[in-house]
């Protein structure tokens, strides 16, 4: 209930009413306004530092060192949400070290047991003396299997040349992406950093998803506008400029 209530996306929150109560939503990127919502009363903040499912905006630096800063002046907790965006996905181990920003808590699970079922919150020090044995516990938490394989994905994530290899590649179907922007007027801005990119559009974005599909590549949506990419952080450049050859195909043909 908890995380269903930090979500913004009334469409999730719906089945699950009434939600936990005292939760206040920031507009993300602006400074004021979010600011004005953190005092004295605030428990946490929790943010992405790339929002994904909202149409892939990343965070600018001044946006996330005033937010630390508010939750240091109020003795607020700082939670990063990198379970899309953390572990590789935008070219660092995690998202934050882009930033030079430190949470107090950092939220991890799809990526880090290469698609087994995991999930992970990583704690300073001070958050991490606060809870006690079974206060946050889970069934199946810690299976040995589970966390065998999460532990060899994590290594192979961590190893510099692979990050190297993801910010390389990076660079190339941004540039891509980007020239296709200078080519093509549907294309209203593009977004992103490492492994994941946000195209926004005019138009609803779900026919081009569909052509996609249809030429066997998968892409996805975030938000009605946006198309969104995810390539597997182990692509390799000729099937990036073969994405990005079969999305010029589509944007000529419309």
């Amino acid at each position: 209930m908890g995380s269903i209530s930090l979500t913004g996306q009334e469409k999730y929150q719906a089945p699950f009413e009434p939600l936990v109560p005292g939760i206040r939503f920031a507009r993300f990127n602006d400074i004021d306004h979010t600011v004005e919502q953190i005092n004295d009363n605030t428990a946490a903040v929790f943010l992405e530092p790339v929002q994904a499912e909202g149409g892939v905006h990343p965070a600018t630096q001044e946006y996330l060192k005033a937010v630390r800063s508010a939750c240091d002046t109020h003795n607020a907790l700082l939670v990063f949400d990198e379970v899309q965006v953390g572990l590789g996905r935008t070219g660092r181990l995690f998202c934050h070290e882009h930033y030079g920003v430190e949470p107090d808590m950092l939220t991890l699970a799809k990526p880090l047991a290469g698609g087994l079922p995991i999930g992970a919150a990583l704690l300073k020090q001070h958050v991490a003396d606060a809870i006690q044995p079974g206060d946050h516990a889970a069934t199946f938490g810690g299976g040995p299997l589970i966390c065998a394989v999460a532990l060899v994905v994590f290594r192979k994530i961590a190893d510099p040349q692979f990050l190297e290899k993801v910010r390389n590649n990076s660079a190339l179907f941004g540039g891509r992406l980007r020239a296709l922007k200078e080519q093509y007027s549907a294309i209203r801005q593009v977004r992103g950093m490492g492994m994941i990119w946000g195209v926004q559009f005019d138009e609803p974005a779900a026919p081009i998803v569909a052509e996609f599909r249809k030429r066997h590549i998968l892409a996805c949506v975030a938000g009605p506008n946006v198309l969104r990419f995810l390539p597997p952080l182990v692509i390799g450049e000729e099937e990036l400029n073969h994405v990005a050859d079969v999305f010029a195909d589509i944007l000529e043909a419309r």
